[in-house]
Protein backbone atom coordinates (compact mmCIF):
# COMPACT_ATOMS: atom_id res chain seq x y z
CA UNK A 1 0.00 0.00 0.00
CA UNK A 2 1.51 3.30 -0.90
CA UNK A 3 2.25 5.88 2.13
CA UNK A 4 -0.90 8.53 1.30
CA UNK A 5 0.11 12.48 2.16
CA UNK A 6 -3.22 12.72 5.10
CA UNK A 7 -3.56 16.40 6.03
CA UNK A 8 -5.64 16.91 9.75
CA UNK A 9 -6.81 20.36 9.37
CA UNK A 10 -5.85 22.57 12.35
CA UNK A 11 -8.38 25.74 13.01
CA UNK A 12 -6.50 26.62 15.98
CA UNK A 13 -8.35 24.62 18.71
CA UNK A 14 -6.62 21.89 20.70
CA UNK A 15 -3.98 19.71 20.39
CA UNK A 16 -4.14 17.09 17.17
CA UNK A 17 -0.73 15.27 17.62
CA UNK A 18 -3.18 11.88 18.97
CA UNK A 19 -4.77 12.12 15.34
CA UNK A 20 -1.90 12.60 13.68
CA UNK A 21 -0.06 9.63 15.65
CA UNK A 22 -3.03 7.34 14.68
CA UNK A 23 -3.14 8.25 11.19
CA UNK A 24 0.63 7.48 11.36
CA UNK A 25 0.28 4.15 13.09
CA UNK A 26 -2.01 3.38 10.46
CA UNK A 27 0.18 4.06 7.57
CA UNK A 28 0.04 7.52 6.30
CA UNK A 29 1.85 10.45 5.82
CA UNK A 30 0.37 12.49 8.39
CA UNK A 31 0.35 16.20 9.22
CA UNK A 32 -1.16 19.18 11.00
CA UNK A 33 -2.16 21.84 8.70
CA UNK A 34 -3.97 25.26 8.79
CA UNK A 35 -3.40 26.14 4.85
CA UNK A 36 -5.95 25.80 2.35
CA UNK A 37 -3.41 24.85 -0.02
CA UNK A 38 -1.94 21.62 1.53
CA UNK A 39 -5.74 20.63 2.38
CA UNK A 40 -6.62 21.42 -1.01
CA UNK A 41 -3.91 19.10 -2.72
CA UNK A 42 -3.26 16.04 -0.03
CA UNK A 43 -4.61 12.60 -0.79
CA UNK A 44 -6.74 12.60 2.04
CA UNK A 45 -8.28 15.03 5.16
CA UNK A 46 -9.42 14.45 8.25
CA UNK A 47 -11.36 16.93 10.35
CA UNK A 48 -10.88 16.65 14.14
CA UNK A 49 -13.37 17.28 16.97
CA UNK A 50 -12.13 20.08 19.19
CA UNK A 51 -14.12 23.06 20.74
CA UNK A 52 -17.61 24.32 19.26
CA UNK A 53 -19.75 24.42 16.13
CA UNK A 54 -19.91 28.21 16.17
CA UNK A 55 -16.00 28.60 17.10
CA UNK A 56 -14.52 25.93 14.19
CA UNK A 57 -16.93 26.82 11.18
CA UNK A 58 -15.64 30.80 11.75
CA UNK A 59 -12.42 29.96 11.93
CA UNK A 60 -12.45 27.95 8.69
CA UNK A 61 -14.88 30.13 6.99
CA UNK A 62 -12.55 33.20 7.49
CA UNK A 63 -9.26 31.50 6.48
CA UNK A 64 -10.86 29.63 3.48
CA UNK A 65 -10.45 26.10 4.83
CA UNK A 66 -14.08 26.11 4.38
CA UNK A 67 -14.07 25.91 0.57
CA UNK A 68 -10.53 24.41 0.19
CA UNK A 69 -12.72 21.00 2.00
CA UNK A 70 -15.41 21.55 -0.23
CA UNK A 71 -13.24 22.05 -3.51
CA UNK A 72 -11.26 18.87 -2.67
CA UNK A 73 -14.39 16.20 -1.62
CA UNK A 74 -16.79 17.05 -4.12
CA UNK A 75 -14.77 19.63 -7.06
CA UNK A 76 -13.82 16.35 -8.79
CA UNK A 77 -10.84 15.45 -7.33
CA UNK A 78 -13.02 13.29 -4.77
CA UNK A 79 -10.62 13.45 -1.89
CA UNK A 80 -11.14 11.23 0.50
CA UNK A 81 -12.21 12.74 4.01
CA UNK A 82 -12.92 11.68 7.54
CA UNK A 83 -14.93 14.25 10.37
CA UNK A 84 -14.16 13.02 14.08
CA UNK A 85 -16.50 14.16 16.10
CA UNK A 86 -17.44 17.84 16.21
CA UNK A 87 -15.76 17.02 12.73
CA UNK A 88 -18.55 15.00 11.52
CA UNK A 89 -20.99 17.29 13.33
CA UNK A 90 -19.73 20.09 10.97
CA UNK A 91 -20.05 17.99 7.55
CA UNK A 92 -23.72 18.81 8.31
CA UNK A 93 -25.82 21.77 7.28
CA UNK A 94 -26.08 23.82 10.64
CA UNK A 95 -25.71 23.88 14.30
CA UNK A 96 -26.90 25.49 17.03
CA UNK A 97 -23.32 25.45 19.32
CA UNK A 98 -21.83 28.12 20.75
CA UNK A 99 -23.62 30.28 18.68
CA UNK A 100 -23.48 34.57 20.28
CA UNK A 101 -27.22 35.70 20.91
CA UNK A 102 -26.41 38.99 20.01
CA UNK A 103 -24.56 38.22 16.86
CA UNK A 104 -26.11 39.44 13.08
CA UNK A 105 -28.27 36.99 11.04
CA UNK A 106 -29.29 37.13 7.55
CA UNK A 107 -32.18 35.73 5.69
CA UNK A 108 -32.33 32.08 5.04
CA UNK A 109 -34.38 30.41 1.99
CA UNK A 110 -35.09 27.57 4.40
CA UNK A 111 -35.10 26.21 7.77
CA UNK A 112 -31.95 24.33 7.00
CA UNK A 113 -30.11 27.70 5.02
CA UNK A 114 -29.67 26.24 2.12
CA UNK A 115 -27.12 28.07 -0.36
CA UNK A 116 -25.41 30.34 2.94
CA UNK A 117 -21.63 30.26 3.39
CA UNK A 118 -20.28 28.24 5.64
CA UNK A 119 -20.54 30.46 9.42
CA UNK A 120 -23.58 32.28 8.21
CA UNK A 121 -25.63 32.79 11.31
CA UNK A 122 -29.60 32.15 10.52
CA UNK A 123 -32.62 31.58 12.36
CA UNK A 124 -35.26 29.16 11.73
CA UNK A 125 -37.39 27.09 14.24
CA UNK A 126 -37.04 29.60 16.68
CA UNK A 127 -33.50 29.02 17.22
CA UNK A 128 -30.43 30.75 16.08
CA UNK A 129 -28.51 28.17 13.61
CA UNK A 130 -24.57 28.79 12.38
CA UNK A 131 -24.64 27.48 9.04
CA UNK A 132 -21.76 24.49 8.18
CA UNK A 133 -20.10 23.05 5.72
CA UNK A 134 -23.32 21.01 4.48
CA UNK A 135 -21.70 18.40 2.68
CA UNK A 136 -24.86 16.17 4.00
CA UNK A 137 -27.93 17.64 4.85
CA UNK A 138 -29.42 17.44 8.81
CA UNK A 139 -28.71 19.52 12.13
CA UNK A 140 -26.29 19.01 15.41
CA UNK A 141 -28.16 19.70 18.56
CA UNK A 142 -27.36 19.31 22.30
CA UNK A 143 -27.94 16.35 23.93
CA UNK A 144 -30.31 16.55 25.98
CA UNK A 145 -31.00 13.87 29.62
CA UNK A 146 -32.35 14.45 32.99
CA UNK A 147 -30.97 11.35 33.88
CA UNK A 148 -28.11 10.67 31.88
CA UNK A 149 -24.69 12.94 32.92
CA UNK A 150 -24.38 15.53 29.63
CA UNK A 151 -21.31 15.13 28.44
CA UNK A 152 -21.71 11.78 27.09
CA UNK A 153 -17.83 10.74 28.14
CA UNK A 154 -16.60 7.27 28.26
CA UNK A 155 -16.75 4.06 26.17
CA UNK A 156 -20.35 3.21 24.28
CA UNK A 157 -21.60 0.81 21.34
CA UNK A 158 -21.83 1.50 17.67
CA UNK A 159 -25.00 -0.59 16.42
CA UNK A 160 -24.23 -1.08 12.61
CA UNK A 161 -26.96 -0.07 9.96
CA UNK A 162 -27.88 -1.92 6.94
CA UNK A 163 -25.52 1.19 5.12
CA UNK A 164 -22.91 0.49 7.52
CA UNK A 165 -22.01 -3.56 7.17
CA UNK A 166 -20.91 -2.57 3.69
CA UNK A 167 -19.11 0.59 4.51
CA UNK A 168 -15.23 0.79 3.50
CA UNK A 169 -14.75 2.67 6.14
CA UNK A 170 -16.13 0.10 8.94
CA UNK A 171 -14.65 -3.19 7.43
CA UNK A 172 -13.56 -5.48 9.68
CA UNK A 173 -15.49 -2.92 12.84
CA UNK A 174 -17.60 -5.20 14.76
CA UNK A 175 -21.29 -5.00 15.28
CA UNK A 176 -21.53 -3.46 18.78
CA UNK A 177 -18.15 -2.82 19.30
CA UNK A 178 -16.67 -0.08 22.10
CA UNK A 179 -15.35 2.93 20.78
CA UNK A 180 -14.99 6.32 23.07
CA UNK A 181 -17.05 9.47 22.86
CA UNK A 182 -16.67 12.77 24.44
CA UNK A 183 -19.08 15.33 23.63
CA UNK A 184 -22.07 17.23 24.37
CA UNK A 185 -23.92 17.66 21.06
CA UNK A 186 -25.21 15.19 18.54
CA UNK A 187 -26.56 14.30 15.33
CA UNK A 188 -30.62 15.06 14.97
CA UNK A 189 -33.31 13.18 13.67
CA UNK A 190 -33.05 15.36 10.10
CA UNK A 191 -30.21 12.92 9.15
CA UNK A 192 -31.00 11.51 6.02
CA UNK A 193 -31.07 7.59 7.12
CA UNK A 194 -28.59 6.74 3.70
CA UNK A 195 -25.82 8.46 5.31
CA UNK A 196 -26.02 6.79 8.65
CA UNK A 197 -23.55 3.65 8.90
CA UNK A 198 -23.48 3.61 12.56
CA UNK A 199 -26.09 4.30 14.98
CA UNK A 200 -25.41 5.16 19.17
CA UNK A 201 -27.92 5.27 21.95
CA UNK A 202 -27.25 8.18 25.14
CA UNK A 203 -30.12 10.19 25.79
CA UNK A 204 -31.49 9.65 22.34
CA UNK A 205 -30.33 7.45 19.08
CA UNK A 206 -28.17 9.47 17.21
CA UNK A 207 -25.78 8.89 14.30
CA UNK A 208 -22.40 7.95 15.32
CA UNK A 209 -20.87 6.94 12.14
CA UNK A 210 -22.04 8.79 8.42
CA UNK A 211 -21.00 7.76 5.41
CA UNK A 212 -21.66 9.04 1.65
CA UNK A 213 -19.29 7.97 -1.31
CA UNK A 214 -15.51 9.04 0.10
CA UNK A 215 -16.79 11.48 2.93
CA UNK A 216 -17.06 9.87 6.43
CA UNK A 217 -17.57 10.96 9.79
CA UNK A 218 -17.64 9.43 13.66
CA UNK A 219 -18.78 10.92 16.27
CA UNK A 220 -16.33 9.15 18.54
CA UNK A 221 -13.10 9.56 18.83
CA UNK A 222 -11.11 6.60 16.75
CA UNK A 223 -7.63 7.64 17.85
CA UNK A 224 -8.68 7.08 21.23
CA UNK A 225 -10.44 3.94 20.58
CA UNK A 226 -8.10 1.58 20.92
CA UNK A 227 -7.89 -1.57 18.16
CA UNK A 228 -11.65 -0.96 16.61
CA UNK A 229 -10.44 2.56 16.45
CA UNK A 230 -7.35 1.83 14.37
CA UNK A 231 -9.34 -0.28 12.27
CA UNK A 232 -11.49 2.51 11.00
CA UNK A 233 -8.25 4.96 10.13
CA UNK A 234 -6.54 2.30 9.08
CA UNK A 235 -9.06 1.60 6.21
CA UNK A 236 -9.22 5.10 5.61
CA UNK A 237 -5.45 5.41 5.05
CA UNK A 238 -6.26 2.78 2.37
CA UNK A 239 -9.05 4.70 0.94
CA UNK A 240 -7.02 7.69 0.79
CA UNK A 241 -4.21 5.50 -1.18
Amino acid sequence: MNEPSIVVVDYHKGNLSSVVRGLTRAGARAFASDDPDAIASADGIVLPGVGSFYDAISYMAEHGQDRAVIEATHGGKGTPFLGICLGLQLLFERGDEGVPADAPTVPAPDPRGTGLDAGSIFEADGTRWVRGLAMLPGSCTRLESARLKVPHVGWDQVHLTEHGHPCPLLEGFAEGSNVYFTHSYALGADVDEDDVAGVTHYARNFASVAARGSVFGCQFHPEKSSAHGHTILRNFVRLCS
